[in-house]
């Protein structure tokens, strides 16, 4: 069973130089080849985002721009991350509830998918995660 402990903090690769900063993702760079690329923009600082888990799928989410707070959720423990740069990600496995808040003025969350949307991947329902989960 996935925990909180399973969400991770991924120091992305960063070429520094004088002219400008250049973070990569390739492979092997993250644990899972991804299959989807979205991201959030525009997002009102009241506004909540995610509120779901996944039963397969990984994601991987990065502050592209701003800021924002992401909450993971095991159904025991909760845990909450700060995302503020855009070289650092956030691994989410599979069968963790996450919420997105509090996004900064102009804030960008670049997500990484370890495959396609698939609705049936889903699940948006808080009671039946907390079941799931048993």
């Amino acid at each position: 069973m996935t925990t909180v402990e399973n969400v991770q903090v991924l120091k992305i690769p960063v070429i520094d130089d004088v002219r400008g900063n250049l973070a990569y993702i390739q492979s092997g760079v993250i644990p899972f080849e991804f299959k989807r690329i979205y991201y959030l923009f525009d997002v009102p600082s009241t506004a909540f985002r995610g509120g779901h888990s996944h039963i397969q799928q990984q994601e991987i989410l990065i502050a592209l721009s701003g800021s924002f707070e992401v909450v993971v959720h095991d159904g025991i423990e909760k845990k909450s991350y700060l995302l503020n740069k855009p070289n650092v990600g956030l691994l989410i496995t599979t069968g963790i509830w996450r919420e997105l808040q509090n996004f900064s003025s102009g804030s960008v969350c670049l997500v990484l998918a370890s495959d396609m949307f698939k609705e049936e991947d889903y699940i948006r329902d808080y009671d039946e995660f907390l079941k799931s989960k048993k």
